[in-house]
């Protein structure tokens, strides 16, 4: 035993410490007996209900997403269940996760999976429901459907928009019946130019004009932060005749008269499509199920637009109906939002001039 006592204290340790751990009768620690259950709930932090549609019809699929989940174990998710509560005019479902455990199942926790569960119940058990909710947890509200009686139409209108759209003059003007273009005009905004002109001499002359007129050539388009040089330049009065070609002119740079002012405004406009719906109805703006064609004079623009019209009996109307008119802003491409009075707008479509004129392409 003499090689022990020359050994360091800490390497002696260590030995009988791995002959501790090499008897039979020495193993893992059981942390819970095997007959042991677990079972409790869960908990989710959010979740959202689809329908497929703005609004949801009475009867139709309802489709819950959850995300967020905590169910203990990835093996121990017994079930979710929705456990609608109904109220006296909203569904209110509190979905509560579920899980039963036992010793022999995994122990990692089950955290952030999703899940997506289908909601199918009578129409007879939503009479008088408006709208359904779901809360989490938590208790907070996560979403809400509006649930609504009746059907849906998917429709194509064809509207000729006629010259008379692009002079401003004649604003507010609308097309004839409904559904129906409406533009108007919001303000005005007056601008200044400044130009200076620039004489442009005739390197040669083709022909001998019995009179000759000032011709200045203003540009197609202006920059406010730039005064403009303009041509001005010597023509014939007779436009028959020419007095110089159209490649044949010099401009001479050094010939320049004093800083002149050009008045302009910039007139600010609003399109609108416009259509008289059923009461209690309403336009569904999913980009799929609404759609106009590109805006322009002297064409046909292309409306398709699905339609909501309720029953006879529904008496709901929600915050995505606009009484009996549906109102879109074509120039945001938008609803009208609620910030804007659609009583005013409604005047203005009453007291607008009709534009009677008809595609004169169209065959009769």
């Amino acid at each position: 035993m003499n090689f022990i006592k020359n050994m360091p204290l800490f390497f002696v340790f260590g030995l009988l410490l791995v002959v501790a751990c090499t008897q039979d009768d020495d193993g893992p620690i059981d942390i819970s007996n095997t007959n042991d259950v677990y079972a409790g709930e869960g908990f989710f932090l959010s979740a959202e209900l689809d329908s497929g549609s703005l609004i949801h019809l009475a009867g139709d699929t309802l489709y819950v997403g959850m995300d967020s989940i905590w169910s203990f174990s990835n093996c121990a998710l017994k079930s979710i269940d929705l456990e609608p509560q109904w109220g006296d005019s909203a569904l209110t479902l509190r979905p509560v996760v579920r899980y039963q455990t036992v010793a022999q199942d995994c122990a990692s926790p089950m955290y952030r999976p999703d899940t997506v569960i289908k909601f199918i119940i009578d129409k007879k058990s939503l009479d008088g429901i408006s709208q359904i909710n779901i809360y989490n947890s938590l208790d907070s509200l996560l979403d809400t459907i509006l649930v609504r009686r009746g059907a849906f139409s998917l429709d194509t209108f064809k509207i000729y928009v006629d010259s008379l759209f692009d002079s401003i003059k004649t604003l507010p003007l609308r097309t004839k019946g409904s559904p129906s273009l409406l533009k108007v005009l919001d303000s005005l905004t007056p601008r200044v130019y400044y130009w200076r002109p620039m004489k442009s001499v005739c390197k040669f002359t083709m022909d001998k004009c019995n009179k000759m007129v000032p011709d200045t050539l203003f540009p197609q388009s202006w920059s406010l932060s730039d005064t403009a040089l303009v041509p001005l330049r010597q023509k014939c009065a007779d436009s028959t005749m020419f007095y110089c070609k159209s490649a044949g002119w010099e401009n001479d740079s050094n010939a320049l008269g004093n800083v002149q002012e050009r008045l302009d405004t910039l007139w600010h406009t609003h399109l609108y499509y416009v259509e008289k719906i059923p009461k209690c109805g309403a336009v569904n703006v999913v980009p799929d199920k609404f759609s106009i064609s590109a805006y322009g004079t002297k064409r046909e623009m292309i409306a398709i637009r699905e339609l909501y019209t309720p029953d006879a009996s529904e008496t709901f109307c929600g915050p995505s109906t606009q009484k009996d008119m549906f109102w879109f802003d074509l120039s945001f491409n938008r609803m009208v939002p609620d910030t804007i009075s659609m009583d005013s707008l409604r005047k203005v479509w009453e007291k607008a001039t009709v534009a009677t004129s008809v595609n004169p392409n169209k065959r009769k």
